[in-house]
């Protein structure tokens, strides 16, 4: 029998069993997410080291949004001759590190991208496992004897801290919690509060409870002494749950802010072969070109960020009011919320590349109802229903996006019903919209920039000061904006005929030659960053510049191709991505590290970023058309990478110099995207077969917009 592409999925990164170092375990973290927003998620180890580390972090309606509901599990686990180990582990204050759990651990892995881990002691290997069923606020938290032939007794405390995923650990317990019990099931409430209850369901034999409640308190995460914030806060426990585990059987806890129908509806079993099932249709209809080991990886790491919101309740009604369904993306575990321009970087590769045509054509659809004078937004700040308009080059990715979906899908429905908002987006930007967001009738070239705000990708802003604020005319948001008059003239003509598209067909000519014009920096022999800034051009070498040659429609002349990408691989390549700013600059940070000031200092002042590989690898084969394989080469370290951080997920960014150390997000979604598009077009099998059956593929699964 063929072997199944999910039966090949796993990763198992290298660690000591038993040794007495345990940093491998604390600095590599795990996630499990549930298509809502919501996820569980903490180390290796057991030990919680972020504010945003739990075991239930459920993903609320409005105005609520995420919420750490459970955070921790003290487990313990007792064997017939009284001999007591506990499994995982906490740290406290002044670097009391109680983690014994580890000298028994003998095995992490994931297994289709859920972390499995086997612990051993007294001849018997108990196999825990943590779940999610799809689009619940529930976690299962599952415990089996692989080996032994004894009955052993665990006991299970719950520590929790009903907070938001964003407020700092030092929260006050505001409210005294209530424990009630009935029907098997166990209610924790928050007096005075709004918040579903936490229910949970003890699964196992001779399962009791003991009403105990605890305060643990001074315990410390590391990780946020780090980043500078508060590091030291409380946890309350109700009391513990306990029950036998026979050899062959499954005990579990299943925690949940679901109804008490809904959590009973499933045995742990069942929801565990469910969420399997889930996972090998996902790999079932992936193309040729990702079924190996890592495109299935990569496949179920960017099933992560796809979610269905659990906010915007109204948004939801009104799609589904029309045969339609609100979708959209999340940017990075633990901290982004959905961001417009992350969304559309992220589409091809999340949802194209996986042959996701319907969540694809739902999330274009989605932002295209929130276009506001010409803008889609920045993003949706947690548990708001409104957006935030703040971006000069997420609705110029919006075309892209829409380029991709229809030239793999065919499906022109989408385009007819989208034409006339991207058509309006178009000529909003050469009148004016906010921001500053205009074409310069000058030289046909797109202005953006206003004091205080951070417009383009290179955003980070703490207080009043905006790190790299790039006013004026930016090397990327020009090739963008010349890429997306193309697109939009061949829509055009297409739907509407050779007099519609005129007018965008003489703005990209102007905007292609006024952009060889200025963008050129001779001395230096790459594009200038900015041009037209409040102090001048920019010399800064960044990476911005590599969109000019990377995009469909290339705004540099040919000519200087290859001495742009020849700057770039020398300046700021990676093995990781590239650098965002060169080296020799008097900005340059070699490191992202210390508190929010220190970091936002570094964020885009030469940190890598994962994401820009996509574009690398792009305009490197544009200079090299004919060896997609050979540019594998430049995906190497990230795939190794796969092994660490966030397992089985790339992390947002990396130090600027060796040993390119993961920072940032553990899971960033234009991450994944780009490295599994990018797997995919590298492919040794022909890509270019594979990408002409996605559209007869697309009509099998059914896409398009309302009709």
């Amino acid at each position: 029998m063929q072997e199944r592409l999910i039966d090949r999925v796993t990763r198992r990164p290298a660690f000591d069993p038993g040794a007495a170092d345990i940093e491998p375990l604390l600095t590599r973290e795990w996630l499990v997410t549930n298509g809502l927003g919501g996820y569980a998620s903490a180390t290796v180890a057991g030990v919680v080291t972020r504010r945003y580390h739990g075991l239930l972090v459920s993903a609320l309606p409005n105005p609520f949004g995420r919420i750490v509901m459970l955070n921790h599990l003290v487990e313990e686990l007792t064997l017939p001759d009284g001999t007591r180990a506990a499994l995982g582990g906490e740290e406290y204050a002044a670097g009391k590190l109680e983690a014994s759990g580890a000298q028994y651990l003998v095995d992490f892995q994931l297994e289709a991208g859920l972390p499995v881990w086997r612990y051993r002691l007294g001849g018997c290997t108990i196999e825990r496992r943590v779940f999610m069923p799809y689009r619940q606020n529930t976690v299962f938290i599952t415990y089996r004897l692989v080996e032994g032939d004894c009955t052993v007794r665990l006991s299970l405390r719950p520590a929790l801290h009903f907070r938001g995923y964003e407020d700092p650990v030092t929260t006050p317990h505001e409210a005294r919690y209530q424990l009630s019990a009935a029907d098997g099931h166990y209610t924790v409430t928050s007096e005075g509060s709004t918040l579903p209850p936490l229910r949970f369901r003890v699964v196992g034999g001779a399962a009791a409870s003991t009403v105990e409640p605890v305060r643990m308190n001074e315990l410390l995460y590391r990780v946020e002494e780090a980043r500078g914030y508060a590091y030291t806060g409380a946890l309350w426990s109700p009391g513990c749950f306990s029950m036998e585990i026979a050899p062959g059987a499954t005990a579990a806890l299943v925690a949940s802010a679901e109804p008490l129908d809904v959590i009973d509806a499933l045995s742990p079993d069942e929801a565990l072969q469910l969420e399997l099932e889930r996972r090998r249709r996902l790999l079932a209809r992936v193309p040729d070109s990702l079924r190996d080991a890592v495109g299935g990886e990569l496949v179920l790491a960017a099933d992560q960020f796809l979610i269905q919101p659990a906010g915007r309740l109204r948004d939801r009604v009104r799609a589904q009011a029309v045969g339609d369904e609100v979708r959209t993306v999340i940017a990075g575990y633990h901290w982004f919320t959905d961001w417009g321009r992350d969304t559309m970087i992220s589409l091809e590769g999340l949802t194209l590349s996986t042959r996701r045509y319907r969540e694809s054509g739902f999330i274009l659809r989605t932002f295209a109802q929130y276009v506001r004078d010409g803008l889609i937004p920045n993003m949706f700040p947690d548990g708001a229903n409104d957006g935030l308009y703040h971006t000069a080059d997420a609705t110029l990715w919006f075309f892209h996006a829409l380029d991709r979906y229809v030239a793999l899908t065919g499906d022109r429905a989408t385009l007819r019903q989208l034409l006339p908002t991207m058509t309006d987006i178009a000529d909003h930007h050469l009148r004016g919209t906010h921001y500053g967001i205009r074409v310069d009738p000058a030289d046909g070239l797109l202005h953006e920039g206003q004091e205080g705000y951070q417009l383009t990708w290179m955003d980070a802003k703490m207080g009043d000061w905006v790190v790299t604020p790039r006013r004026g005319k930016p090397v990327e948001i020009n090739a963008l904006w010349y890429n997306a008059l193309c697109i939009l003239e061949e829509w055009v003509r297409t739907e509407r005929g050779e007099s519609a598209a005129e007018p965008y067909a003489r703005a990209a000519e102007r905007a292609r030659t006024s952009f060889n014009a200025r963008f050129w920096y001779e001395r230096g022999g790459y594009l200038y960053d900015v041009v037209d800034g409040p102090d001048g051009d920019s010399t800064e070498l960044r990476p911005n510049q590599i969109l000019a040659v990377s995009l469909p429609h290339a705004v540099l002349d040919a000519s200087r191709w290859e001495a742009v990408v020849s700057t770039v691989e020398r300046e700021l390549l990676t093995p990781y991505g590239l650098r965002s700013l060169a080296r020799g600059d008097k900005d340059y940070k070699p490191r992202y590290f210390g508190d929010l000031r220190a970091r936002d200092g570094a964020y885009h002042q030469g940190t890598v970023w994962g994401w820009l590989i996509g574009p690398w690898v792009d305009a490197w084969l544009k200079l090299h058309p004919d060896e997609p394989s050979d540019a594998r080469r430049f995906l190497t370290a990230l795939v190794d990478h796969l092994d660490e951080f966030g397992v089985g997920s790339v992390a947002e960014i990396f130090d600027a110099e060796a040993p390119y150390t993961p920072r940032g997000c553990i899971a960033q979604a234009w991450s994944v995207a780009e490295l599994l598009r990018c797997w995919q077009r590298t492919a040794p099998t022909g890509t270019d077969v594979q990408r002409r059956g996605d559209r007869a593929a697309a009509f099998t699964e059914g896409v398009g917009g309302t009709r």
